[in-house]
């Protein structure tokens, strides 16, 4: 359960999402490992799913052609095993609980182990309805990421972080996935309220983030790991190749 620790331990991190199975299986893996290449620090591959309620619209849309194109939860652990036997970057799975509960929390869990996975994060479960999974989780090795947002309380705050394991999600702007050109002024006061909580657990900050000035921000916030996922995959709806994901996440990537 060290493995996602370790990798964001020392801050300025970088996390890269790639839906799983987009543009097609083979080349969601390219992507992937394009994204080691340039720097990502961790992997999180999104489990496609039909009704992604914490997504905007380009992982919403990656979501659905990768499902048209026959990606499966199931065909996800050969995407993970896949790219193990080319590195050993931790990879979290993201996806929602429908598909966990269809396969079967332990069968869920086994799997992911079984394929490479380190981690799981599941936006649509509260924390207190994970402790089954959490356990499962714990017995396998693999950490289950928590997420805090702008609204959270700073008790419950709390009460998350305590739950959380790898690192804890703190999303910085109301709403869904997707890019933006600015974030509110609050966001800083998330992230503090978030470090003040999490203790020496790493903070990832995600949701909009797009730039290189867009990480060095939340850095300066206080993150540890700056969390990007519409922006690359824009790139590639648009055409990018594998070497054009690298070198955009080699720009990402900030220099201490």
């Amino acid at each position: 359960m060290a493995h996602i620790r370790e990798a964001l331990a020392g801050g300025r991190k970088l996390i890269c999402f790639i839906t799983a199975g987009y543009p097609s299986p083979s080349l969601s893996i390219a992507h992937a490992l394009a994204c080691v290449e340039g720097g990502a620090d961790v992997i999180e591959l999104g489990v496609p799913f039909s009704d992604p309620v914490a997504d905007g619209k380009v992982i919403q849309f990656t979501s659905q052609k990768a499902l048209e194109g026959g990606m499966t939860p199931r065909k996800v652990f050969d995407l993970v095993r896949e790219i193990r036997e080319s590195s050993d970057v931790p990879i979290v799975l993201m996806g929602y609980y429908n598909p966990i509960f269809q396969i079967g929390e332990e069968s869920y869990v086994q799997l992911s182990a079984e394929s490479g996975v380190d981690g799981l994060i599941v936006p649509d479960l509260p924390c207190e309805e994970s402790r089954s999974l959490a356990e499962h989780c714990r017995a396998r090795g693999l950490d289950l990421v928590q997420l805090v947002g702008p609204t959270t309380s700073a008790p419950r705050m709390a009460k998350i972080a305590a739950a959380s394991s790898g690192f804890l999600y703190v999303v910085s702007a109301l709403g869904t996935t997707g890019t933006r050109s600015s974030f509110s002024d609050g966001v800083g006061e998330v992230i503090r309220r978030a470090k003040g909580s999490a203790g020496d657990l790493p903070l990832g900050v995600g949701f909009g983030i797009s730039r290189r000035e867009h990480a060095e921000a939340m850095y300066r916030e206080g993150a540890d790991a700056a969390i990007v996922g519409s922006a690359i995959l824009q790139g590639i709806i648009d055409g990018a190749s594998p070497d054009d994901t690298r070198k955009f996440v080699h720009d990402l990537k900030a220099k201490g």
